[in-house]
């Protein structure tokens, strides 16, 4: 099913390095827009030609311009070089970045047109350039035939007709207009997959809120389909981070002073990151893979086990009703039949017989919805876990994968 999925980030020069001393793409913005792009761009201001024309997987790229702005900002390579310009400070912040997850059960027209359309509604229209790029999954690299995505590079500085504002537009770091952007998206992404005649629909929300709704309307199959822990996302740094084998170590560290009073002499903190630490962003996703399944497993065992006591209960009942009707026949016959009825009749009354048989038929009645809400968890249940298991059995494939070294995408090259 369709996933959701709209994280923000912002691309600044004192991001540009892993650990070892090699470059990390997005350090700067014209690296950052030729490794989305899939372009070979000439970087004016340090010497350096980025050269990702022989990568794999872009599918769509294109500039949208404010209107009314000037032409020349629909140039990828001339606007970049011009952002990195104006960046002085050698921590600038260069521009904002947002990654989409794109529904699978979209054509990649339908795709195009939505990333198009919502990056001009809500940031274009703001007086953004906005660089998107479209991704698509790379199944002999080991991707997840789902992974469909969107980059989409947004300037800092407002597009006019001479060029960029020389002022940075401060309301666009709202965290309030981020909630809006993460909404808004959902929308889109279902309005889309609602035009193509999809079932399939998106949420913003956590998977507990999710789930406390879904018991609130005592929609208990969805509310099952719910009960799980959320996956973390695995990014390029944590999987070269593997695969060099050069995972950060765990220590205590001083992380701050607690508020106190200005007499008092501030106190550092400490926190426990050893006592915190999970391992790697892959062994970390496979534990939360792992955990999944064996709930799912105890969770089909249990409704198993309630499924079979409700069908004794459906066979108890079935042979009361039984018994109780036949009676009621009986006990009419021997209405007519006084002579017949002898101390059977006596024992029990034709009144009595019917409510038995009512009470009966509403324990079946009852029972026969609890069957359906059972099989209902019971099918969404089997189908996470079998689910899961997929899952499990890819990110397994991964992690062989990356652990031997193998690539997740071309690299570029520097002169």
């Amino acid at each position: 099913m369709a996933i959701y999925h709209f994280s923000g980030q912002v691309l600044g020069r004192n991001s540009g390095t892993n650990q070892d001393g090699s470059w990390r793409p997005g350090s700067k913005a014209v690296a950052a827009a030729a490794y989305r792009s899939g372009q070979r761009l000439q970087d004016h201001h340090h010497g350096q030609t980025h050269d990702y024309s022989r990568r794999r997987g872009v599918v769509h790229a294109e500039v949208l311009v404010p209107a009314g702005a000037a032409p020349w900002l629909a140039d990828r390579a001339l606007l970049w070089n011009t952002v990195e310009g104006m960046e002085t400070r050698k921590d600038a912040q260069l521009a904002r970045e947002f990654n989409m997850a794109l529904p699978h059960e979209l054509s990649r027209e339908d795709r195009i047109d939505l990333v198009r359309d919502f990056a001009d509604m809500h940031f274009v229209r703001r007086g953004m350039v906005a660089d998107i790029a479209l991704h698509d999954p790379i199944a002999e690299e080991g991707q997840s035939p789902k992974n469909f995505h969107a980059h989409v590079m947004l300037t800092m500085r407002r597009a006019t007709a001479r060029g960029l504002d020389p002022v940075k537009t401060r309301e666009w770091n709202s965290r309030e207009l981020l909630k809006v952007w993460r909404i808004e998206w959902e929308l889109a992404c279902n309005r889309a997959l609602e035009r193509a005649g999809k079932r399939q629909r998106v949420d913003h929300r956590t998977l507990k809120a999710q789930r406390e709704e879904a018991i609130a309307a005592h929609d208990r199959a969805r509310a099952a389909d719910l009960s799980r822990r959320p996956e973390i996302h695995v990014g390029p740094q944590a999987k070269q981070a593997t695969r060099s084998d050069n995972q950060p170590k765990s220590r205590v560290r001083q992380v701050g002073a607690y508020k106190q009073r200005e007499a008092a002499t501030p106190q550092r903190r400490r926190r426990d990151y050893p006592g915190r630490d999970e391992g790697s962003r892959l062994n970390f996703l496979e534990k939360i893979l792992t955990a999944n399944n064996a709930d799912s497993y105890r969770r089909l065992k249990a409704l198993n086990h309630r499924m079979d006591r409700v069908r004794r209960k459906v066979d108890y009942w079935e042979r009361r009703a039984a018994f109780h009707l036949e009676g009621i026949a009986v006990s009419r016959q021997f209405r007519f039949n006084r002579w017949k009825a002898g101390k059977e009749a006596k024992a029990s009354t034709l009144a009595e017989r019917e409510r038995k048989a009512a009470h009966a038929r509403r324990r079946l009645g009852q029972i026969d919805a609890l069957m359906k809400a059972l099989d209902g968890i019971l099918r969404v249940t089997t189908r996470r876990r079998e689910t899961g298991l997929v899952r499990m059995r890819e990110v397994e494939r991964w992690i062989r994968r990356v652990r031997s070294g193998g690539r997740s995408g071309s690299r570029g090259r520097r002169r």
